[in-house]
């Protein structure tokens, strides 16, 4: 699936470059509706997040943070059993599954709306056999995060696809991994390049982290007008792909879902940041719930 830093440059070389279009505050009013007065936990999808060994707990409990904040129906985490305790303490809304217990993980996964795996959950064997059986599970009409960990599982493994609706989540090294494009020539074009040869052709979104992260879709190529460096902190990615699979679980338009999220994820931390000097990635997921209901249409 990677494509070879020669053959980047033969699909840039190949195709006209479109125009990067900004991400601006207006996809909020065109992504979060008021809620109707008949409305139940239904009403907002189901997500399960499966991540965090035992060593990276921290991660998936944020992303959860997220995933709940951003108002989504049900959520479910799927960890390892040291986190549970955890878990439980900061986000008592998650429900919880043991990570080791596979039938009952891929019962799980055919009622979620949206799946999100990768946050925290490392690169060992059992590692890759959750993926494999995300992957073996999930159907064409589920949504499926890919973020951190299983990036680096689908890269050094070169592991095929499911048919189900993609969405990554690299930072620039995970990219450089996914795509082949180095972390020095990744820029808007060649991302681009790389995106229309691997992933556009099956409907992917692929979120590039960075300072001023892009969006690629089937539709074009999107910049974050937003954001600060007091987000250089870990965890931050790990919220992002939380608060994506709340937003797609609940919003009908995914493509519109994931641009409001990556805009809300750093709007927020914009506003944080005049009165501190780091921004830390559950003081983004606490804020959630009021902004949404200022940006509400």
């Amino acid at each position: 699936m990677i494509l070879a830093q020669s053959q980047i440059l033969q699909c840039y070389n190949n195709f006209e470059v479109n125009e990067m279009k900004p991400i601006t505050k207006k996809i909020l009013q065109d992504t979060i509706r008021i809620r109707p007065t008949q409305s139940f936990k239904g009403t907002y999808g189901k997500i399960a997040l499966i991540g965090g060994n035992q060593n990276f707990g921290g991660a998936i409990i944020m992303s959860s943070l997220g995933a709940v904040y951003a108002g989504v129906g049900l959520t479910t985490t799927i960890t390892d059993s040291s986190n549970q305790s955890s878990l439980h303490n900061w986000v008592p809304e998650a429900m919880y599954l043991d990570y080791h217990d596979e039938p009952a993980v891929k019962a799980l996964i055919a009622n979620m709306d949206v799946i999100n795996i990768g946050s925290g959950l490392g690169t060992d064997e059992k590692s890759l056999s959750l993926l494999k059986t995300v992957f073996a599970s999930v159907s064409p009409t589920q949504i499926l995060v890919v973020d951190g960990s299983a990036i680096d599982l689908i890269a050094s493994n070169n592991l095929s696809l499911p048919k189900t609706k993609l969405i990554f989540t690299p930072h620039q090294m995970e990219w450089q991994k996914l795509s082949g494009v180095k972390i020095k020539d990744q820029n808007e074009n060649t991302n681009l390049a790389a995106y229309n040869n691997l992933f556009k052709q099956q409907g992917s979104i692929v979120v590039v982290k960075s300072h001023r992260t892009q969006v690629l879709t089937p539709t074009g190529s999107f910049v974050n007008t937003v954001g600060t460096p007091a987000q250089a902190t870990g965890g931050m990615g790990d919220t992002l792909a939380g608060i994506i699979g709340g937003f797609v679980a609940q919003f009908e338009n995914t493509e519109n879902a994931v641009l409001a999220a990556v805009y809300t994820h750093s709007a927020i931390a914009d506003e944080l940041a005049k009165k501190q000097y780091v921004v830390l990635p559950h003081q983004i997921s606490e804020a959630l719930p009021q902004f949404m209901k200022k940006n509400e249409a």
